[in-house]
């Protein structure tokens, strides 16, 4: 009696299973269904934006009804590539950002995350008063301080060569390192840096100390190995504002060789430039943000799950 039992009892249980998978993949489906329509939604700009570049200006303007208009076909080339670098210098525009991006997210990550592990790892009284103000400064949009910065720096010293003789000169006008001495310190770079290394056991700071390792050895041997995430995400969340820094050059910067790309898109707009120069020229400035995504996704999203801006 017991082994027909068994018998019709497994064909039952693999159909159960077989529905129950069903189920689950037509859930996924669905699932999936609107994260694909979502990602198509926000695709398409950058797909017609690549795709037109290629384009001359009669096919763009003909496409522009039909679903060619994403699609690379009929008469692609990369003439309007040439025609950007022909009738603007993009190229030291853009190397003018590479240099200055690069040197923001560089020195940002040393002194952000050295004020960070200074705020969540050592012991000093005023540190809970200091990070707050730091967070505070948060709510303050950099717009209203703009002005009284441009006055700051046109009266800071700054060091000079006349042949090669070094001398000094008032003013960091027109220059590099006004473009990026301020911005290296941010606020929010600090404050994600101390609350990922607030998730750190703090008894290896004691193992270490007992072993005789000074602060500065810990925070280099030990905090920053396991905070690959967190410079990951602040690379990129530095990344974004300084590659698109526009107001800050425009009012500090005149002389066209320092003039990153964003502020030298307005001085390319002024030469009435045709469509598919236009498509091509933002996609230039497009492609190196979409690469230092791709290349730091997995960290950036490990980071925010992980840690996250908690507290």
């Amino acid at each position: 009696m017991t082994a027909p039992a068994t018998q019709t009892a497994r064909p039952r249980s693999g159909a159960d299973a077989d529905a129950a998978h069903r189920r689950n993949r037509r859930r996924l489906v669905i699932g999936y269904i609107p994260m694909v329509l979502l990602a198509l939604f926000f695709l398409f700009p950058l797909v017609f934006m690549f795709v037109s570049s290629l384009k001359p200006d009669a096919q763009i303007l003909s496409d522009i009804d039909s679903p060619q208009a994403f699609l690379p076909v009929g008469d692609i080339s990369t003439q309007n590539y040439v025609d950007v670098f022909d009738r603007v210098p993009v190229a030291r525009f853009i190397l003018n950002s590479v240099l200055v991006t690069t040197l923001i997210v560089g020195l940002g990550l040393i002194v952000n995350s050295m004020a960070g592990f200074a705020l969540s790892r050592l012991e000093w009284s005023g540190r809970k008063v200091l990070l707050t103000v730091i967070i505070a400064t948060l709510i303050v949009p950099f717009e209203t301080i703009a002005i009284p910065m441009v006055y700051w720096v046109s009266k800071l010293p700054t060091l000079v060569f006349e042949g090669a003789v070094p001398m000094y000169d008032i003013g960091w006008l027109n220059s590099y390192h006004v473009q990026i001495v301020p911005f290296i310190a941010n606020a929010f770079s600090i404050f994600l840096f101390t609350q990922y290394f607030s998730t750190i056991p703090k008894s290896l700071d004691e193992a270490a100390r007992i072993d005789g390792a000074g602060w500065f050895t810990i925070y280099r041997r030990i905090i920053v190995p396991l905070a690959g995430p967190a410079f990951a995400t602040v690379a990129i969340l530095t990344f974004l504002p300084a590659w698109n820094q526009y107001l800050w050059p425009l009012m500090v910067v005149q002389q066209e060789d320092l003039r990153p790309v964003m502020v030298g898109m307005q001085y390319f707009f002024q030469i009435n430039p045709a469509w598919g120069e236009i498509m091509a020229y933002t996609s230039l400035i497009t492609l190196p943000v979409l690469v230092m995504f791709l290349a730091f996704q997995r960290a950036f999203v490990s980071s925010i799950a992980s840690s996250g801006v908690k507290g």
